[in-house]
């Protein structure tokens, strides 16, 4: 400041951090939403690098003179960057422990998710940093409210995309309403996909498109004029299977903003082999995890579920991916072990 270095200590800047978490957390614990602890703790550390790394810097620019803007703009570049890969190193160790997701495909989804907000909050701290030798502490409020709208707006957007989810969950429910397929098999069949998506390595947003599609995958079973027994598709003809994909697929390409899951469920019936194409590999995993919840249900007896593993492994030749079954039978024999 002015050309000469700080004189805070970085725990003191840390202390100073967390007491501002604290008192941001009090509101959504009043109103009963969780207080995002795990979160709050991440950035507390990208925080304390950034105040470790930023004192002996600043002495460096107090040497160099006021005058070295360009210098200054550099190492505090450095520094934000530092604090904002300390935190995404430590949300992707917490996001790959609790969603059990490789460290590899949770590091890239935390840096892509945190990259426009880190970016926004970098840059406006650098603005501060340089503003507040001419405006003092006004700055703070100066810029640090286009921060505030924007996180406004980040929340709103999760809280729409949430609202989305539970729209296509509503959706998927109508098949079992009307009898076409058992209760609850879209859902089982999307968690089922999912832990498989993410033990084959894809990334959070295909994930999702994959949630999507694995919870509407029957979503065609409304055209049959005759229900199938029991809604398992697997034991329907190749003809009737294409038959419900495309037209789930049609009914989906109608909302105009799920292409990609529209695809999903187009290509769901394929068998893995001797098509003109390559099936997408959400497709694969869609119909590895639907057959084997036709087979098995609800049931959580062990010697069904190991036939009916060892029965779509019977057909990794053709009709169900070898990854995608054994990364089936990895999720479904670690679900059998926390019991």
């Amino acid at each position: 400041m002015g050309g000469k270095p700080t004189l805070q200590p970085a725990l003191q800047v840390i202390a100073v951090v967390a007491a501002g978490m604290v008192l941001g957390a009090l509101p959504h614990l009043a109103a009963g939403r969780p207080a995002g602890l795990a979160g709050m703790a991440s950035r507390l550390i990208g925080v304390a690098v950034a105040a470790a790394l930023f004192r002996p810097l600043s002495t460096i620019v107090a040497i160099a003179g006021p005058g070295e803007w360009g210098l200054a703009l550099a190492l505090m570049a450095v520094v934000l960057v530092a604090g904002w890969l300390a935190e995404c190193l430590i949300g992707a160790l917490i996001s790959a422990d609790a969603l059990r997701a490789r460290f590899r495909v949770a590091l890239w989804d935390e840096m892509r998710v945190q990259l426009p907000l880190g970016a926004a909050v970098a840059a406006t701290a650098i603005l501060i940093a340089f503003a507040a030798d001419m405006m003092g502490l006004a700055a703070l409020g100066v810029f640090i409210a286009p921060l505030l709208v924007t996180q406004m707006a980040f929340r709103r957007y999760a809280g729409i995309r949430a609202t989305y989810l539970e729209t296509v969950r509503a959706l998927a429910r109508v098949p079992e309403v009307g009898g076409y397929v058992e209760d609850g098999h879209a859902r089982r069949v999307g968690r089922l996909a999912v832990l498989a998506g993410r033990e084959l390595g894809m990334s959070e947003p295909q994930l999702l498109e994959l949630e999507y599609a694995a919870l509407m995958h029957d979503i065609g079973q409304l055209s049959l004029r005759d229900p199938i027994p029991g809604g398992a598709t697997v034991l329907a003809s190749p003809e009737q299977q294409r038959r419900i994909a495309e037209l789930g697929a049609g009914i989906i390409d109608q909302a105009g903003v799920l292409d990609g899951v529209a695809e999903i469920v187009r290509y769901q019936c394929w068998p893995w082999r001797g098509q003109e194409r390559e099936s997408p590999v959400g497709s694969r995993i869609i119909r590895a995890a639907n057959a084997f919840d036709d087979l098995v249900g609800a049931s959580t007896e062990a010697s069904r579920t190991v036939a009916a593993l060892e029965w779509l492994r019977l057909d990794t030749a053709i009709e169900y991916d070898p990854r995608v079954v054994d990364a089936l039978a990895e999720v479904v024999g670690r679900r059998h072990r926390s019991r």
